[in-house]
């Protein structure tokens, strides 16, 4: 792994010095930021990368003498958030601008491969004066770059926010202040489940890319450093669960799932608001609680199978002040496991499973979490406070809703440091 990496780096920074020595006023810029996270966990926690992506709090796991198992704290140092972007410059094409962007960090792609690097970022934009078209890996636009929660943990906002990067082709219409936007995407690192369990094969069965649609309005004053931004978006995403039934007949159902997202920000010179409201269908693969479920087996005989999506309805508020030297911060998020609207199928058969879902036995989530941060040149010292509560229950009706919740919570003491560069 240490070999491939210093490969990368070493082909990225040749590549680099070619194109400077073509052209001067063309290139790649470095940027980043080294960062390291100590975090404690009053209990364990449903997460990635040793615990470092918090989601939510584990359930209860009692004992012979009714003991809570996960009721046990846990601590860890880990600087995997590291980053490193490269922004690219060239001549124009097609009578526009062009430029670029390749971003990594150290996270890796699995637990496994922790302190790997991992591609973030990967697009080239060509800019004309009304339209931008992007093309490669970047944010999914339910994720909007300039209003999402500024919290210093890692999972910015998740699982109450669309957290997700996807390959892409995406046309940008800006009409004044109106920035009109459709996107077509697939999957790779954020996935969806099923039979098999997580994996893009269902995305790529389907044979269909995922469409958003994003409407917004955007005023800036930089004079008066103030801001005023409105938006929606609309997705639609389809699924292939199974390409053979398990009695070996070929079948291609599927699950389609809509979700629309709506967010706002104002931003003042002291002082900024941002919010944003989100309901989903099947949003496992934004990290969001949520998926899908077989409604019913239409043909017992063959195990033909119709599908559903389950619903998710999360929002968060995020507010922050304005200070280059220090900032005070607070996110507040919750999130509603919504159910299915009609009812499907639950372990009709033992040991089968027909419930491909994030948190099936969680009712609902919220999260406090209040943030400050000092700034000193490039470098960056940013304590936080996450209490995450997850409610747990012990009954699931037909339609996925959960009742009988007992709330479970789980308080993270974060300490971040930056050095950018």
């Amino acid at each position: 792994m240490k070999k491939s990496l210093f490969l990368v780096l070493f082909s990225v920074i040749l590549t680099a010095t070619s194109i400077a020595q073509d052209n001067n006023s063309f290139g790649i810029r470095f940027s980043g930021f080294v960062k390291t996270d100590i975090f404690w966990d009053s209990r364990q926690t449903v997460a990635a990368r040793e615990g470092h992506f918090l989601l939510y709090p584990q359930n209860e796991k009692l004992d012979a003498n009714g003991e809570d198992i996960n009721a046990k704290a846990n601590f860890n140092m880990l600087s995997i958030q590291t980053r490193l972007r490269g922004t690219i410059t060239g001549p124009d094409a097609l009578g526009a601008k062009t430029s670029g962007i390749i971003e990594g960090a150290f996270f890796g792609h699995t637990s496994g491969d922790i302190n790997g690097f991992r591609l973030r970022h990967a697009f080239v934009k060509l800019n004309w004066t009304r339209t931008e078209l992007l093309v490669g890996q970047y944010w999914h636009p339910a994720f909007v770059t300039y209003c999402f929660p500024g919290v210093v943990s890692f999972n910015t906002g998740a699982p109450f926010i669309p957290f997700t990067r996807n390959p892409q082709i995406r046309i940008t219409q800006k009409l004044g202040k109106i920035n009109l936007m459709a996107t077509v995407l697939s999957q790779l690192d954020f996935l969806s489940t099923g039979p098999d369990g997580v994996s893009a094969k269902y995305f790529r069965n389907s044979a269909l890319p995922a469409l958003n649609l994003r409407f917004e309005y955007r005023n800036v004053n930089t004079d008066e450093n103030k801001e005023f931004l409105i938006g929606a978006s609309v997705n639609f995403k389809m699924l292939t669960p199974r390409l053979a039934t398990d009695s070996n007949y070929k079948t291609s159902e599927t699950v389609t799932s809509i979700s629309e997202t709506f967010y706002l920000k104002l931003k003042f010179p002291k002082i900024t608001f941002k919010l944003q409201g989100v309901y989903a269908q099947d949003p496992f693969n934004w990290l969001m609680i949520g998926g899908y479920a077989a409604e019913n087996i239409s043909d017992p005989m063959k195990d033909y199978r119709n599908y559903v999506p389950i619903t998710t309805a999360s929002g968060w508020l995020d507010v922050h002040s304005n200070g280059k030297k220090w900032q005070v911060g607070l996110l507040v998020g919750y999130a509603q496991n919504m159910g299915a609207g009609k009812d499907f199928l639950h372990n009709v058969n033992k040991g089968d499973n027909f419930v491909y879902q994030r948190g099936a036995d969680i009712a609902y989530l919220y999260r406090i979490s209040p943030r400050f941060v000092y700034n000193s040149g490039k470098f960056r010292v940013a304590p936080e406070i996450e209490y995450t509560v997850a409610a747990y229950g012990k009954t699931i009706e037909a339609n996925g809703i959960v009742k009988d919740t007992k709330e479970i919570g789980n308080l993270r003491f974060l300490l971040g440091f930056y050095y950018f560069f």
